[in-house]
């Protein structure tokens, strides 16, 4: 695990990635009746994930390559003021891997918009536990 400056860098990058992907499931939300459900699902999944391994980054905690919310947030000590409910959890795990292929079955776009209240909610609780400086963007991000 990263130290210092290097964890402040590493931090910002996991922030500007999350931030992109909430970016994304805002945009595809707005196609209305033929919004892609499964893929804002997606997007939200990543944003949450991110902030999540944004704060273990920030804690100096060591995490496997995972996209399970649950395991993430196991990790966090006392899962510092980000409030997923293990219904909240599982569904966003689910939206990770299964919710993409064939044979998942279709996701309603209640259930996207849903996904995106979350990831916006966690955005906001990860968010107040960053230093400021990782919440900036990097200057050559784009």
């Amino acid at each position: 695990m990263p130290g210092g400056d290097m964890a402040l860098i590493v931090v910002r990058e996991w922030v500007i990635k999350a931030e992109a992907d909430l970016i994304a499931a805002a945009h595809l939300l707005k196609m209305g009746a033929t919004c892609p459900a499964e893929i804002v699902c997606f997007h939200a999944q990543q944003c949450v994930e991110k902030y999540l391994k944004a704060l273990l980054v920030r804690a100096g905690i060591d995490f496997p390559k995972t996209h399970d919310i649950e395991r993430l947030v196991r990790l966090l000590p006392g899962a510092p003021g980000v409030k997923l409910s293990a219904t909240e959890q599982a569904e966003l795990t689910g939206y990770a891997t299964g919710a993409r292929y064939p044979g998942s079955g279709e996701i309603p776009r209640e259930d996207a918009k849903q996904a995106v209240k979350i990831a916006r909610r966690v955005r906001t609780q990860a968010r107040s536990h960053l230093p400021l400086a990782a919440k900036r963007r990097a200057k050559n991000a784009g």
